[in-house]
């Protein structure tokens, strides 16, 4: 065999081990693709991903949808990351970034999943707010061996303690700081707009003195009816905004959308402040396979969203609820609204 004859041999089967070991051979790196968006005034398999309590829905047209990133099953491989960096409509991240090394992928998806019920409550709180509910202060749980079990219960606002009115949780405070632990107190509370009186023997307070109801309150926008949100395979805060708008649409006296699909992405909080979120580019690939009129962007992620645009995807930039509720009237009016 000639010496050509030799090195052409040895560098195929080198070819062929590094592509074998290219396919196989895992690597630190992730794949995130664009994910499936979700009408928020649509269901999920048949369930509404917001549901009214005690009223009902408005008839409403068009989509809010959130927008979400996949992340593929299995490990990802050399090749599978060497494609994926010149795919436009994948982005390859350290694994590090999604799954810390200290946290299991378990506890990482846990910490999202709060993350996402924080947003719930942040949704609610802003969305009726904006739509001139007051605040109250309103029990989100009781904690282990409650007085208040029988009692209290999740949702009820709490109106008055022994007669005092408290209307907020500082008052709240004040009022059960000059209780004497193991006292017998009525309790003033609305529950789905019906107003009761509960009587509560409390227990101590665990610093400072005092009584306690054993009950987590959050000072909060209030309505006499209960708002609940179930989507079961999104994590993280981002979809506070749409989350919003949906409940919005859904409790108020405008039909936000006018018919049309819109889509979007944002944190939010209970003042309505838009925040900015990750993977801006993948949801934008989404929306425009949804065929949405319009993608609400952070205004902190213009910049990425402008330098990512999809054709035929205009954008509207949004810091506040404000914002948005403003960029969905122009979008009726048939304007266009404050872009990137």
């Amino acid at each position: 065999m000639s010496r050509r004859t030799t090195v052409l041999a040895t560098g195929t089967v080198l070819l062929l081990v590094f592509g074998v070991l290219g396919a196989l051979l895992p690597v630190p790196y992730i794949a995130q693709v664009p994910g499936p968006t979700y009408n928020t005034l649509g269901d999920i398999d048949g369930r509404p991903i917001i549901t009214l309590t005690g009223r009902e829905p408005n008839d409403t047209s068009g989509n809010l949808n959130l927008t979400t990133v996949g992340v593929p099953q299995g490990p990802l491989t050399l090749v599978g990351a060497v494609q994926g960096w010149f795919d436009d409509e994948v982005t390859v991240v350290p694994r590090e970034s999604v799954y810390p090394s200290d946290q299991s992928v378990e506890e990482t998806q846990e910490k999202n999943r709060q993350a996402f019920l924080t947003s719930e409550q942040a949704a609610r709180s802003a969305a009726l707010g904006e739509l001139g509910y007051p605040e109250k202060v309103v029990v989100q749980d009781l904690t282990d061996g409650s007085p208040s079990t029988g009692q209290l219960q999740a949702g009820d606002a709490i109106e008055a303690v022994a007669g005092t009115a408290t209307p907020d949780t500082n008052t709240l405070s004040g009022v059960l700081a000059g209780i004497a632990p193991g006292t017998a107190v009525p309790v003033s509370y609305i529950r789905d707009g019906v107003p009761g009186t509960a009587t509560v023997t409390t227990g101590a307070a665990a610093e400072g003195g005092g009584s306690a109801l054993g009950v987590l309150v959050l000072q909060t926008a209030y309505a006499p009816f209960d708002v609940s949100i179930e989507v079961d395979d999104v994590g993280g805060p981002s979809a506070g905004l749409m989350l919003t708008l949906g409940i919005i649409d859904l409790v108020g006296d405008t039909d936000l959308t006018g018919g049309a699909v819109v889509a979007g992405t944002g944190t939010i909080d209970g003042d309505g402040n838009v925040g900015a979120i990750g993977g801006i580019p993948l949801k934008m690939v989404s929306a425009r396979e949804i065929g949405a009129e319009l993608f609400l962007v952070p205004a902190d992620n213009c910049a990425e969203a402008v330098q990512n645009a999809q054709p035929g995807l205009p954008m509207a930039k949004v810091a506040t609820l404000d914002d948005a509720l403003t960029a969905l009237a122009d979008l009726r009016a048939g304007t266009t609204p404050p872009s990137c």
